[in-house]
């Protein structure tokens, strides 16, 4: 078990961070009890990542909900590009979204999911998914300029 463990637990944390934003760590290891609760249960040992990816994204999207986080303030100047600035600045803009926004952006844009598979892992229709993946990066774009 702590072989998988330290095999997963990067994995999930990727995943979790984006999403949950400063409560990541909570959502992984939520993510991470709930995978090993379920672990019995997987019929095909080899869809172990993708299972996983569908628990830490959904349990990161729930943790961020339950967090209700608040706005926050205006974003200062932007950095030029190779910044170090612009990974904190890309977190802040990122906050501004909804959980939901930000689990379809992490899954399609960081992890490489297609609409269909993140709709699988997320529980949605891929029509939701189109849609809020269009909404989310309208929203990120339009932060990121403001």
């Amino acid at each position: 078990m702590n072989d998988l463990l330290d095999e997963l637990a990067p994995f999930v944390g990727r995943i979790c961070a984006p999403i949950a934003l400063d409560d990541g760590p909570d959502a992984a290891q939520e993510a991470l009890m709930i995978v090993f609760r379920g672990l019995r249960g997987l019929k095909e040992p080899a869809a172990v990542y993708g299972w996983v990816r569908t628990v830490a994204a959904r349990e990161a999207v729930r943790v961020a909900k339950r967090a209700a986080r608040a706005v926050p303030a205006e974003l200062a100047e932007l950095p030029a590009p190779g910044d170090p600035q612009l990974g904190a600045d890309i977190r802040d803009v990122l906050t501004r979204l909804s959980p939901e926004h930000r689990a379809v952006l992490v899954l399609r844009d960081l992890e490489g999911l297609d609409e269909r598979t993140a709709a699988e892992r997320l529980g949605l229709r891929v029509g939701t998914v189109k849609s809020r993946l269009h909404r989310a990066r309208d929203t990120f774009r339009k932060a990121w300029s403001a």
